[in-house]
Protein backbone atom coordinates (compact mmCIF):
# COMPACT_ATOMS: atom_id res chain seq x y z
CA UNK A 1 0.00 0.00 0.00
CA UNK A 2 1.86 3.03 -1.09
CA UNK A 3 -0.72 5.98 -0.17
CA UNK A 4 -1.70 6.24 3.37
CA UNK A 5 -4.29 8.26 5.81
CA UNK A 6 -1.99 8.20 8.61
CA UNK A 7 -0.29 11.42 8.74
CA UNK A 8 2.69 10.38 10.82
CA UNK A 9 3.99 7.96 8.41
CA UNK A 10 4.57 7.90 4.30
CA UNK A 11 3.37 4.23 3.87
CA UNK A 12 1.85 1.69 5.66
CA UNK A 13 2.58 -2.35 5.54
CA UNK A 14 1.26 -5.35 6.27
CA UNK A 15 2.16 -8.37 5.94
CA UNK A 16 0.41 -9.65 8.74
CA UNK A 17 -3.05 -8.64 9.80
CA UNK A 18 -5.77 -9.43 12.82
CA UNK A 19 -5.53 -8.63 16.06
CA UNK A 20 -6.87 -10.14 18.99
CA UNK A 21 -6.83 -7.19 21.77
CA UNK A 22 -10.64 -6.96 21.08
CA UNK A 23 -10.81 -2.93 21.66
CA UNK A 24 -13.63 -1.48 20.98
CA UNK A 25 -12.67 1.86 19.44
CA UNK A 26 -10.32 -0.45 16.43
CA UNK A 27 -10.67 1.35 13.54
CA UNK A 28 -8.75 -2.06 12.06
CA UNK A 29 -11.84 -4.59 12.23
CA UNK A 30 -14.06 -2.22 11.12
CA UNK A 31 -11.70 -2.07 7.52
CA UNK A 32 -10.69 -6.16 7.80
CA UNK A 33 -14.72 -6.51 7.71
CA UNK A 34 -15.67 -4.00 5.02
CA UNK A 35 -13.08 -5.45 2.91
CA UNK A 36 -12.97 -9.18 3.50
CA UNK A 37 -14.49 -11.54 1.77
CA UNK A 38 -13.82 -14.87 4.06
CA UNK A 39 -15.98 -16.46 6.68
CA UNK A 40 -15.34 -19.39 8.86
CA UNK A 41 -16.32 -22.18 11.09
CA UNK A 42 -14.58 -24.94 12.62
CA UNK A 43 -12.96 -27.41 10.13
CA UNK A 44 -14.45 -25.24 7.34
CA UNK A 45 -13.61 -22.12 5.11
CA UNK A 46 -16.11 -20.07 3.70
CA UNK A 47 -15.44 -18.00 0.68
CA UNK A 48 -18.24 -15.36 0.48
CA UNK A 49 -18.29 -15.20 -3.60
CA UNK A 50 -21.53 -13.55 -3.84
CA UNK A 51 -24.42 -12.79 -1.88
CA UNK A 52 -26.13 -15.82 -3.26
CA UNK A 53 -23.52 -18.44 -3.45
CA UNK A 54 -21.07 -19.57 -1.25
CA UNK A 55 -18.14 -21.53 -1.99
CA UNK A 56 -17.35 -23.77 1.17
CA UNK A 57 -14.00 -25.83 1.48
CA UNK A 58 -12.73 -28.44 3.88
CA UNK A 59 -9.34 -26.79 5.27
CA UNK A 60 -7.87 -29.80 5.21
CA UNK A 61 -8.54 -30.09 1.54
CA UNK A 62 -7.66 -26.73 0.21
CA UNK A 63 -4.76 -25.09 2.45
CA UNK A 64 -3.58 -28.20 3.78
CA UNK A 65 -1.01 -27.62 7.35
CA UNK A 66 -0.94 -23.84 5.97
CA UNK A 67 -4.17 -22.64 7.88
CA UNK A 68 -4.56 -24.23 11.75
CA UNK A 69 -7.52 -23.80 14.36
CA UNK A 70 -6.11 -22.25 17.73
CA UNK A 71 -8.59 -21.67 20.62
CA UNK A 72 -11.41 -21.34 18.09
CA UNK A 73 -9.51 -18.61 15.89
CA UNK A 74 -8.04 -19.50 12.38
CA UNK A 75 -4.44 -18.95 12.17
CA UNK A 76 -3.26 -18.38 8.74
CA UNK A 77 0.19 -18.16 6.66
CA UNK A 78 -0.81 -17.63 3.29
CA UNK A 79 1.91 -17.53 0.04
CA UNK A 80 -0.27 -16.21 -2.83
CA UNK A 81 -2.69 -13.45 -2.96
CA UNK A 82 -6.72 -14.66 -2.66
CA UNK A 83 -9.02 -13.77 -5.23
CA UNK A 84 -12.70 -13.76 -4.68
CA UNK A 85 -14.61 -13.63 -8.13
CA UNK A 86 -13.03 -10.63 -9.76
CA UNK A 87 -11.06 -9.05 -6.64
CA UNK A 88 -8.46 -9.32 -3.78
CA UNK A 89 -9.26 -9.98 -0.98
CA UNK A 90 -7.32 -8.04 1.48
CA UNK A 91 -8.42 -9.72 4.67
CA UNK A 92 -9.37 -13.13 3.47
CA UNK A 93 -10.15 -14.42 6.55
CA UNK A 94 -11.55 -10.48 8.05
CA UNK A 95 -9.45 -9.52 11.54
CA UNK A 96 -8.22 -13.11 12.47
CA UNK A 97 -3.99 -13.08 12.57
CA UNK A 98 -3.05 -13.79 9.21
CA UNK A 99 0.30 -13.64 7.48
CA UNK A 100 0.70 -12.67 4.59
CA UNK A 101 3.51 -13.82 2.95
CA UNK A 102 3.41 -12.72 -0.36
CA UNK A 103 3.46 -9.25 0.72
CA UNK A 104 7.04 -9.77 2.74
CA UNK A 105 8.83 -8.15 -0.65
CA UNK A 106 6.35 -4.90 -1.45
CA UNK A 107 8.61 -2.79 -0.46
CA UNK A 108 12.07 -4.02 -1.44
CA UNK A 109 12.62 -1.99 -4.11
CA UNK A 110 11.22 1.50 -3.62
CA UNK A 111 12.28 4.53 -2.59
CA UNK A 112 13.01 5.42 1.31
CA UNK A 113 10.22 6.45 3.31
CA UNK A 114 8.79 5.95 7.00
CA UNK A 115 6.77 3.16 6.91
CA UNK A 116 4.10 2.42 9.90
CA UNK A 117 4.67 -1.85 9.70
CA UNK A 118 1.45 -3.64 10.43
CA UNK A 119 -0.81 -0.94 10.79
CA UNK A 120 -3.85 -3.67 10.60
CA UNK A 121 -2.56 -5.98 12.74
CA UNK A 122 0.09 -6.26 16.75
CA UNK A 123 2.55 -7.74 15.34
CA UNK A 124 3.34 -8.39 18.74
CA UNK A 125 0.06 -9.47 20.49
CA UNK A 126 1.02 -12.78 22.42
CA UNK A 127 -0.41 -15.15 19.52
CA UNK A 128 1.81 -14.35 17.16
CA UNK A 129 4.26 -16.84 16.51
CA UNK A 130 8.37 -15.82 16.74
CA UNK A 131 8.66 -17.25 12.89
CA UNK A 132 5.94 -14.59 11.54
CA UNK A 133 8.35 -11.28 13.35
CA UNK A 134 11.21 -12.79 12.67
CA UNK A 135 10.29 -12.76 8.69
CA UNK A 136 9.00 -9.60 8.91
CA UNK A 137 12.41 -8.16 10.36
CA UNK A 138 14.54 -10.31 7.82
CA UNK A 139 12.51 -8.15 4.92
CA UNK A 140 13.03 -4.97 6.63
CA UNK A 141 16.73 -5.88 6.92
CA UNK A 142 16.65 -6.58 3.31
CA UNK A 143 15.46 -3.08 2.20
CA UNK A 144 17.63 -0.70 4.56
CA UNK A 145 16.30 2.10 2.34
CA UNK A 146 13.25 2.52 4.54
CA UNK A 147 12.80 3.11 8.48
CA UNK A 148 10.24 1.44 10.37
CA UNK A 149 8.11 1.54 12.59
CA UNK A 150 6.36 -0.82 14.59
CA UNK A 151 3.55 -0.38 17.38
CA UNK A 152 2.21 -2.73 19.65
CA UNK A 153 -0.25 -3.12 22.99
CA UNK A 154 2.19 -5.69 24.59
CA UNK A 155 5.44 -4.36 25.13
CA UNK A 156 6.50 -7.05 27.06
CA UNK A 157 7.04 -8.74 23.76
CA UNK A 158 9.92 -6.33 23.09
CA UNK A 159 11.52 -7.62 26.42
CA UNK A 160 10.79 -11.38 25.19
CA UNK A 161 12.37 -10.72 21.95
CA UNK A 162 15.28 -8.80 22.94
CA UNK A 163 16.15 -11.69 25.58
CA UNK A 164 15.99 -13.88 23.04
CA UNK A 165 18.43 -11.83 20.81
CA UNK A 166 15.80 -11.45 18.22
CA UNK A 167 15.27 -7.83 18.58
CA UNK A 168 17.26 -5.89 15.90
CA UNK A 169 18.91 -2.92 17.06
CA UNK A 170 19.60 -1.41 13.88
CA UNK A 171 18.88 2.89 13.73
CA UNK A 172 16.00 2.71 10.92
CA UNK A 173 14.13 -0.09 13.43
CA UNK A 174 12.05 2.32 15.55
CA UNK A 175 9.62 0.18 18.55
CA UNK A 176 6.38 2.35 19.88
CA UNK A 177 3.68 1.32 21.97
CA UNK A 178 0.36 2.22 22.27
CA UNK A 179 -1.24 4.02 24.59
CA UNK A 180 -4.40 5.10 25.68
CA UNK A 181 -4.72 5.38 29.81
CA UNK A 182 -3.33 6.11 32.71
CA UNK A 183 -2.87 2.15 33.29
CA UNK A 184 -1.10 1.17 30.16
CA UNK A 185 2.12 -0.54 30.23
CA UNK A 186 4.88 1.58 28.53
CA UNK A 187 7.66 0.28 30.83
CA UNK A 188 10.74 0.40 28.16
CA UNK A 189 14.36 -0.55 28.73
CA UNK A 190 16.99 1.36 30.68
CA UNK A 191 20.01 -0.30 29.67
CA UNK A 192 19.43 -0.19 26.05
CA UNK A 193 19.74 2.12 22.93
CA UNK A 194 16.69 1.59 21.16
CA UNK A 195 14.47 3.35 18.95
CA UNK A 196 11.65 3.83 20.71
CA UNK A 197 8.22 6.02 20.87
CA UNK A 198 4.63 6.23 21.96
CA UNK A 199 1.68 6.66 20.26
CA UNK A 200 -1.42 7.99 22.85
CA UNK A 201 -3.99 7.43 20.54
CA UNK A 202 -6.99 7.21 21.06
CA UNK A 203 -6.72 9.32 24.01
CA UNK A 204 -8.86 8.32 26.32
CA UNK A 205 -8.48 10.00 29.78
CA UNK A 206 -5.93 12.66 31.24
CA UNK A 207 -2.00 11.79 31.44
CA UNK A 208 -0.97 14.22 33.88
CA UNK A 209 0.19 12.15 36.23
CA UNK A 210 1.99 9.81 33.81
CA UNK A 211 5.80 10.77 33.45
CA UNK A 212 7.66 10.32 30.37
CA UNK A 213 11.34 10.24 31.54
CA UNK A 214 13.38 7.53 32.64
CA UNK A 215 13.94 6.42 29.94
CA UNK A 216 12.71 8.95 27.40
CA UNK A 217 11.12 8.33 24.42
CA UNK A 218 12.52 9.87 21.28
CA UNK A 219 8.47 11.03 20.02
CA UNK A 220 5.04 10.76 20.89
CA UNK A 221 2.24 11.12 19.21
CA UNK A 222 -1.19 12.16 20.20
CA UNK A 223 -4.36 11.28 18.09
CA UNK A 224 -8.27 11.21 19.06
CA UNK A 225 -10.83 8.19 18.79
CA UNK A 226 -12.28 8.53 15.63
CA UNK A 227 -15.42 6.70 13.77
CA UNK A 228 -19.05 6.73 15.16
CA UNK A 229 -19.22 4.35 18.21
CA UNK A 230 -21.85 5.28 20.82
CA UNK A 231 -19.38 5.71 23.89
CA UNK A 232 -16.68 7.61 21.18
CA UNK A 233 -14.63 9.58 23.93
CA UNK A 234 -13.47 13.12 22.54
CA UNK A 235 -10.75 14.26 24.73
CA UNK A 236 -10.10 17.59 26.33
CA UNK A 237 -8.23 20.13 25.80
CA UNK A 238 -6.23 20.06 28.73
CA UNK A 239 -5.82 16.69 28.30
CA UNK A 240 -3.87 17.25 25.21
CA UNK A 241 -1.91 20.40 26.53
CA UNK A 242 -0.57 17.93 29.33
CA UNK A 243 0.82 15.70 27.02
CA UNK A 244 2.20 18.28 25.27
CA UNK A 245 3.84 20.35 28.28
CA UNK A 246 5.51 17.34 29.51
CA UNK A 247 7.02 16.69 25.68
CA UNK A 248 7.89 20.43 26.41
CA UNK A 249 9.57 20.08 29.63
CA UNK A 250 12.30 17.00 28.65
CA UNK A 251 12.67 18.30 25.00
CA UNK A 252 10.66 15.06 23.21
CA UNK A 253 8.92 16.03 19.46
CA UNK A 254 5.36 15.95 19.77
CA UNK A 255 2.79 14.97 16.86
CA UNK A 256 -0.80 16.21 17.07
CA UNK A 257 -2.90 13.98 14.46
CA UNK A 258 -5.48 15.67 12.31
CA UNK A 259 -8.42 14.11 14.86
CA UNK A 260 -7.32 17.06 17.05
CA UNK A 261 -7.67 19.70 15.02
CA UNK A 262 -11.40 20.23 16.41
CA UNK A 263 -10.02 20.12 19.84
CA UNK A 264 -6.69 21.83 19.65
CA UNK A 265 -7.37 24.19 17.19
CA UNK A 266 -4.98 24.94 14.12
CA UNK A 267 -2.38 24.92 13.65
CA UNK A 268 -0.91 21.57 14.99
CA UNK A 269 2.20 20.58 16.54
CA UNK A 270 3.37 17.85 13.95
CA UNK A 271 6.82 17.57 15.08
CA UNK A 272 9.29 14.51 13.91
CA UNK A 273 12.51 13.30 15.52
CA UNK A 274 15.89 13.34 14.16
CA UNK A 275 16.03 10.16 12.15
CA UNK A 276 12.28 10.29 11.01
CA UNK A 277 12.38 13.63 9.31
CA UNK A 278 10.31 13.16 6.08
CA UNK A 279 12.01 11.87 3.07
CA UNK A 280 11.67 12.33 -0.32
CA UNK A 281 11.05 9.88 -2.99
Amino acid sequence: MDKTKIDWCDSSWNPVTGCLHGCKYCYARDIAKRFGGWDYAPGMLRANIAEDKTYIYPMEDYYGKAVEIQNGVIIADINDAFIIGDRKAAYPFGFAPTFHRYKLDEYKNKSGRNIFVCSMADLFGEWVPDEWIEEVFKACKAAPQHNYLFLTKNPARYIELENDRKLPWSDNFWFGTSVTKQSDNYTWFKDKKFHWFLSIEPLLEDLKNMDVQNPLPEWIIIGAETGRRKDRVIPRCEWIKNIVDQCKKYDVPVFMKSSLASIWGEPLIQEFPEGLRRQKG
